[in-house]
């Protein structure tokens, strides 16, 4: 295979892609199909980018984001073989409906204004100083943490002994953001302290807490006294800030923008379509009477939390804080240990279906809910946790969409 460039051509060898996925055809993105082809990605690569010194060995797929008939975006990593000393590169193909196909390699972002100057360490350093340090740190450190193409980004930056989250984001992400935070520090949880701001860049600075991630915790059957949490929570959810504000929780808009997808992906899975139906007879209703009553953290899971050494639980992540419901908090909650424990790479070992009984039954005899509208909301959840199987696609994607579809009908019962 060859590549024109600059009117010379040179002989290409195709990296590999992994995992080798295929989606069903869009009629409304002829190029969707493309975005899981490793010859055209390599070479839309090379066309945009230039041929790299060393060619990758292969491309990883590490998630695929689609709106059906309006647009779609996979992010890859370009990966090297170790004797290449060459670090991973993030990657992503974007095409929508009537618009050119979009190449986004990190740290540059056009949506993200911010984050080529937050991801190098020089211009980083000018950053802190601007808007956290009064005096100029004479060193900045940058470690990516996380990054999905065209919505946000976080970083670590570590000057000295002191580190913090950089958090990337479009601009106006930010005073949401930054509203969430005061909210959740109603509750009684830790929760990072903001450090700095840059609105125009969409970049926010918090504290790093120090702690062990809770999710890897009750994994290895390490679990905090449910009392833990749900004190954290109760005082969330009677929390009444001077001015609430916030953005109300759109579970409407989650709950559609899942079942198209899940419409498009199995249609030609007779099963999965069935399993699709009979959930959403149940759940259609539901999320149409459903109805914000208080503050509410409106993503609790275990992956958002990190235990302290004095035990106390620490919330790192939050967005979504704003009006919403206690019991779906908990059945999020709940939903995802569920997932964890039965769709998880380590099921044997994993201490996640034991603490889900056990944190159920804990907030069931405190609060004294409905067991029924309690399970409503853990269906819901696991509803949209069911599109991990197409964001983050294996080769097995389709029997994992019918079993997780499957999940959700028991959990209703």
């Amino acid at each position: 295979m060859t590549i024109a460039t600059s009117g010379d051509e040179f002989l290409l060898t195709t990296p590999s892609l992994y995992p080798e996925v295929d989606f069903p055809e869009d009629s409304g993105l002829d190029d969707l199909q493309k975005l899981f082809e490793p010859e055209w990605i390599w070479q839309s690569y090379c066309r945009r980018f230039g041929r790299p010194t060393a060619d990758p060995r292969r491309i990883h797929i590490r998630q695929f984001s689609h709106s059906p008939g309006r647009a779609a975006i996979v992010s890859y990593e370009m990966e090297w073989r170790a004797d290449e000393y060459i670090p991973s590169q993030p990657l992503a193909i974007r095409v929508e409906r009537g618009k050119p196909v979009e190449l986004l390699r990190y740290p540059e972002d056009s949506r993200l204004p911010g984050l080529n100057r937050a991801a190098h360490p020089e211009t980083a350093l000018e950053l802190m100083h601007r808007h956290i340090f009064a005096i100029r740190p004479r060193r900045v450190g940058v470690e990516l943490i996380r990054y999905r193409p065209t919505s946000r980004a976080v970083l670590r930056h570590k000057s000295g002994r002191v580190r913090f989250y950089a958090r990337v984001m479009r601009p106006n992400a930010v005073p949401p953001l930054l509203k969430a935070q005061e909210l959740i520090g109603h509750s009684g949880f830790v929760v990072p302290r903001l450090a700095g701001c840059w609105a125009e860049g969409g970049v926010v600075w918090f504290s790093e807490i120090p702690g062990k991630n809770l999710r890897q915790n009750i994994r290895r059957g390490i679990t905090p006294d449910p009392s833990l949490l749900l004190d954290g929570l109760q005082t969330l959810w009677s929390a009444s800030p001077e001015q609430p504000g916030g953005r109300p929780f759109n579970l409407s808009g989650a709950y559609e923008r899942a079942k198209r997808s899940f419409r498009h992906n199995a249609r030609d899975n007779i099963a999965a379509l069935r399993n699709l139906n009979d959930a959403t007879k149940s759940l259609d209703p539901f999320v149409r009477s459903w109805r914000p009553t208080c503050i509410a953290h409106n993503d609790f899971y275990d992956d958002q939390m990190l235990v302290l050494r004095d035990g106390r639980i620490a919330l790192v992540d939050f967005e979504e804080a704003g009006p919403g419901d206690p019991m779906l908090d908990v059945g999020n909650f709940l939903a995802h240990l569920r997932w964890a424990f039965l769709f998880g790479r380590k099921r044997s070992a994993d201490g996640s279906g034991a603490f889900y009984q056990q944190f159920r039954n804990a907030a069931l005899d405190r609060f004294r809910w409905s067991e029924e509208e309690l399970r409503f909301r853990e269906a819901v959840c696991l509803f949209r946790i069911c599109t991990n199987t197409i964001r983050r696609p294996q080769k097995d994607w389709r029997s994992g969409l019918e079993a997780g579809l499957s999940l959700v009908n028991e959990t209703l019962g």
